[in-house]
């Protein structure tokens, strides 16, 4: 790709970014999410394979999708009570379409089926972007509104995720596929605790994203697409194969690794909200 192109899609998605996480009008955030949208497409088809076409269509028509949902959800909003402020939303019409257009963006279980196809796509920095950077935004919209979401279809979606990532990533031979699944499954844990603490959430996410970064760029240093690369990877690069299973152990959430801290966190927060039905 052209280095100027390469800057002009770079700079755009940071300016995506910063005008979502920065505004409290729904229709900045909007904003904010289309240039993103639209900026990581070209990177996605960067290598014009039709797979990498496919994936770049597939997560077009997805986010296209998504943020006509939170358009809708925000100008029903602001018809019934008058207020376009971000953490104004209180109708719940609104709260149910806004948290299922969130769930859309981020890929959580039952909208997770995209996000396997576009990563499998794509290559595996720009996978690293869309596991990371891409999801940054959405997960701020999250933050601002978790007062207002849906608490019920918000609890089914985080289990399911939690369920689907864990099940399906089993199964897999190919390594972006198996990461795809691991971020599905995080995100449900994310989608479980936002409501009751929303900075544990966010906690999550930055060392989520850590942790993702730290194995998308050992697996692109190793040029590891598949399970059988990275079988063999441990005689090349025995200091980097090293790292990658350190790391690969605390994306899991084995104690004493960092990737447990969350985890931990979370199940304890979880065990104060009082969930479990009273015998009568």
């Amino acid at each position: 790709m052209n280095p100027q192109a390469k800057l002009i899609f770079t700079s755009s998605l940071l300016l995506g970014t910063t005008i979502t996480i920065s505004s409290n009008h729904w229709i900045m955030a909007w904003t904010g999410l289309e240039i993103n949208t639209l900026a990581v497409l070209p990177l996605i088809s960067k290598s014009h394979h039709p797979r990498a076409i496919e994936a770049a269509t597939k997560y077009f028509l997805v986010q296209a999708t998504a943020s006509i949902l939170v358009l809708f959800s925000s100008m029903t909003n602001a018809w019934y009570t008058g207020q376009w402020d971000i953490t104004q939303l209180t109708h719940p019409t609104s709260c149910l379409i806004m948290t299922a257009a969130i769930s859309m963006k981020l890929g959580l279980a039952p909208f997770h089926f995209w996000f396997p196809e576009v990563l499998q796509g794509s290559s595996l920095i720009t996978g690293l972007l869309l596991s990371t950077a891409m999801k940054f935004p959405p997960m701020t919209l999250l933050y601002m509104t978790s007062q207002s979401l849906n608490p019920t279809l918000l609890a089914s979606m985080a289990i399911l995720s939690v369920a689907i990532g864990g099940w399906m990533g089993l199964n897999q031979t190919q390594t972006r596929k198996i990461l795809a699944f691991s971020s599905i499954s995080h995100l449900g844990w994310m989608a479980a605790i936002i409501i009751y603490n929303p900075k544990l959430t966010l906690l999550n996410f930055y060392l989520y994203a850590m942790m993702t970064a730290s194995v998308f760029m050992i697996l692109n240093s190793m040029k590891a697409l598949k399970l059988p690369t990275l079988m063999t990877s441990w005689t090349k690069m025995p200091s980097l194969s090293a790292i990658l299973l350190l790391v690969l152990l605390s994306l899991a959430g084995l104690p004493p690794m960092t990737g447990f801290l969350p985890k931990w966190l979370i199940i304890q927060e979880l065990t104060k909200q009082d969930m479990a039905p009273t015998a009568t």
